[in-house]
């Protein structure tokens, strides 16, 4: 099973290079985040995934990592990270890193060994081909002619990450080892040492990347999920109360094999494959394609998301959550194109009324933009406009570095009524509010925890969307009007409103709602 508390979290997602910068240098660091830990108290939150935060060339932003057991300099030490856990569960939040596990930096002591020609200990560590001339091996991309070893290696995604040898589940080269091989078995054991580490270092859990890749060549996924459910079984045995989230994009096998948490994102999935790309499942509510549910203009259709989140809810059933981000490092952020607050706002209260785990990325409660065309930095290329520093306050530097603008590790966004913390914190009627009303009513509220059932009341495909959230003891009906104009909808006979939880641009009169779009609307629900 998962955590108590994870039904009722409320995840924020930190890039950590573009948080809060405590010594100057343009680089956010972790001193910076525990300096804003109290932020993050007063926002209700009560958890944190940090993105990679390891010793790393930071080619590709950390996911390039070249030691795993130390924090890079850039962000400061070690004992560091042990202070930002301790401060963190001193106020209720738990810290949650970044694991990459299925390649390392290039420069990895371990990699530049199994490059060597002689045999030694990390020879069959990382996948190597036993002919230079390989470029392409089924779904294997093989670089040689950087080394001296006779042979080609794989790499998961840039050139410079080699791809760590958990096995092939089935091998067609002789050079292709299955998982029960010492090489693979020597790099599930490095797993369980990495992750040990940094539990003692307070370390609540881990976000696993490309989690159904290590295994290849492995079409059912049979190997990859025999791999984790170990190591979740070690876990529990070892440390238990951990927490496993996985970049899967499939729900349903990602719990399935050991994980508590999987993302509904833009990866292949059963019901809705490649979702940025043709448009089904969560790109359909939020972005990526045209139309999509949580627009103004009013032509999307919810049914799309509804399929694919249902399909999933009974898949996982009930052992683990759906996980749903506002947004992340990889993708736009909501605000992408000239959303307003009030359009922003539907979509961020979805995210904390859905029955699933959601995932706050840093700023989008602030409604900060995603800028595009900006000069890639560190393998980001058209992700970079996503990834840009926080804006605590409207001053030189948004109150995230004293460096000059100019030394600051990515351009702050330069339009002169960019959104900041500050400022909407001084405005009561402003989307930071209203998110904070939100997450407090997302933890303190039963009927809108996780595990809590969801009964759609409206029938699409129209606006707005109107649903009940929990069970006969405790019910809180949730409305949003994504779009434009005037939404009504009549309430069924058993659904008798009790208090308005939160309103905005939302009434309740004589059992028929009315919204003025873009509009939300809680309300608890008299028990029948």
């Amino acid at each position: 099973m998962y955590p108590d508390w994870l039904a009722s979290a409320v995840f924020y997602q930190i890039y950590p290079q573009s948080f809060a910068d405590s010594n100057g240098d343009g680089i956010g660091d972790l001193p910076g985040i525990v300096s804003r830990l109290d932020y993050l108290f007063e926002l209700g939150v009560n958890a944190l995934w940090l993105n990679p935060i390891f010793d790393s060339p930071f080619l590709d932003a950390g996911y390039d990592v070249r030691d795993y057991f130390r924090v890079a300099d850039r962000y400061g030490s070690n004992a560091d990270l042990r202070r930002l856990c301790s401060e963190a569960h001193a106020r209720g939040i738990r810290v949650c890193l970044d694991l990459v596990p299925g390649h390392t930096s290039a420069d990895h002591p371990g990699f530049l060994a199994s490059a060597r020609p002689e045999r030694n200990a990390w020879s069959d560590r990382f996948v190597w081909s036993d002919d230079p001339w390989i470029t392409r091996d089924g779904d294997l991309t093989l670089i040689s002619g950087m080394h001296d070893r006779t042979g080609a290696f794989a790499v998961n995604f840039f050139a410079h990450q080699p791809a760590l040898n958990f096995g092939f589940a089935e091998p067609r080269r002789a050079w292709q080892q299955r998982p029960e091989a010492p090489g693979p078995q020597a790099n599930r054991a490095m797993l369980r040492e990495i992750m040990a580490f940094w539990f003692e270092h307070g370390v609540d859990g881990f976000r696993v990347d490309l989690a159904a890749t290590l295994v290849k060549a492995d079409p059912s996924q049979t190997g990859v999920r025999g791999l984790w459910r170990e190591l979740r079984a070690w876990m529990d045995a070892e440390h238990p109360g951990k927490l496993l989230i996985s970049e899967w994009g499939d729900p349903g096998r990602a719990i399935s094999a050991g994980f508590h948490v999987d993302f509904m994102l833009h990866f292949g999935t059963p019901g809705y494959a490649e979702l940025m790309f043709n448009g089904e499942g969560f790109a359909r509510i939020r972005s990526g394609v045209p139309h999509c549910f949580f627009d103004r203009a009013g032509r999307g259709d919810f049914g799309h998301f509804q399929r694919s989140f249902d399909l999933q809810h009974e898949l996982v059933d009930g052992a683990g959550f759906v996980g749903l981000p506002s947004a992340n490092h990889d993708f736009q952020r909501p605000n992408a194109g000239g959303r307003k607050p009030d359009e922003l706002l539907t979509i961020l209260a979805f995210l904390l009324t859905w029955p699933a785990v959601p995932f706050l990325y840093y700023g989008d409660e602030i409604g900060m933009r995603y800028l595009p065309d900006l000069p890639s930095r560190e393998g980001g290329y058209q992700r970079t406009g996503t990834r840009t520093p926080m804006q605590w306050t409207a001053e030189a530097g948004a109150g995230f570095s004293a460096a000059p603008e100019a030394d600051i590790y990515l351009p702050l966004d330069p339009a002169p009524g960019r959104p900041d913390l500050a400022t909407q914190r001084a405005d009561d009627g402003s989307l930071w509010h209203a998110v904070r009303s939100l997450v407090a009513l997302r933890r303190g509220e039963r009927a809108l925890s996780a595990e809590a059932p969801v009964q759609r009341l409206d029938e699409g495909p129209g606006y707005p969307l109107v649903y009940l959230r929990g069970d006969d003891a405790e019910r809180v009906l949730v409305a949003i009007m994504a779009a434009e104009g005037e939404g009504r909808f009549e309430l069924p006979p058993t659904v008798a409103v009790d208090e308005a939880l939160f309103v905005a641009g939302a009434q309740v009169a004589d059992g028929v709602l009315r919204l003025q779009g873009p509009a939300v609307g809680l309300w608890r629900v008299t028990s029948p």
